[in-house]
């Protein structure tokens, strides 16, 4: 008898019966992975930069920033738009990687023209390398007397002065100035200690098969003792003669 018939025959007589299904009961985050309700998962929209004027000084990429405090100004760029003198100021920053840095006076007041209207801002002074592509840097009470809303998703920034707005379209603008310039590098000191790239030349001129590592006295010392040839030892003393 075909095994498929027997099989058949078995469980119409109730010889053998069906295994029964088990129901897995699957938590929640595995619930949203299947039923793909998850949103969709964006890149880095990088930094929103805006347009802005001071005096007769246009600035083209001046940096909103929600984790500062204050707005800062480099000393090169207070001098270029001529603030006249500076009162010295006493008060101390303290910076995200706990460094503290004394300023060198404050600017009150100094209208900033964004879009159609001028709004007031109060900027700190630090003598500080200018960087050419941010060169001012405006902080989170700019943003609240501007009434700023920022879109990240969709790469907007709206100003809202009394019953007047302007907006800001930062994709293009950001990946531009950003993403295709910017480098990252780490350098881990292990990998430098172990591994070099340049291939040293033998006494005839010819290069090596391998690299040579480049180590600390200590350790190559160390490995030196290591593969020191041992002359063989003989154990047996005085061996009978045959």
């Amino acid at each position: 008898m075909p095994s498929y018939a027997k099989f058949l025959k078995d469980i119409l007589s109730n010889k053998r019966r069906l295994e029964e299904h088990e129901t897995v009961a699957l938590t929640e985050e595995c619930s949203a992975l299947i039923q793909n309700k998850l949103p969709p998962k964006l890149k880095d929209p990088g930094s929103f930069l805006i347009p802005c004027e001071i005096r007769a000084a246009s600035f083209e990429k001046a940096l909103c920033n929600l984790g500062a405090s204050v707005s800062f100004m480099p000393l090169s760029v207070c001098k270029k738009l001529d603030m006249g003198e500076l009162k010295p100021e006493t008060i101390s920053l303290q910076l995200a990687d706990r460094s503290v840095k004394h300023p060198i006076s404050i600017l009150e007041d100094i209208p900033i023209k964004v879009g159609k209207f001028f709004v007031p801002a109060d900027f700190v002074v630090l003598k500080m390398e200018e960087d050419t592509q941010i060169p001012i840097i405006l902080g989170r009470p700019f943003l609240e007397t501007t009434g700023a809303l920022i879109d990240v998703k969709n790469g907007k920034l709206s100003l809202i002065v009394g019953e007047e707005k302007v907006e800001f379209d930062l994709a293009n603008s950001v990946k531009r100035s950003f993403v295709e310039s910017s480098c990252c590098r780490v350098d881990d000191p292990l990998h430098l200690c172990l591994v070099h790239d340049e291939l040293e030349d033998n006494e005839d001129g010819e290069s090596e098969d391998c690299a040579q590592l480049s180590l600390p006295k200590e350790l190559l010392r160390h490995q030196q003792a290591r593969t020191k040839i041992l002359e063989p030892v003989s154990t047996v003393h005085n061996p009978e003669k045959l």
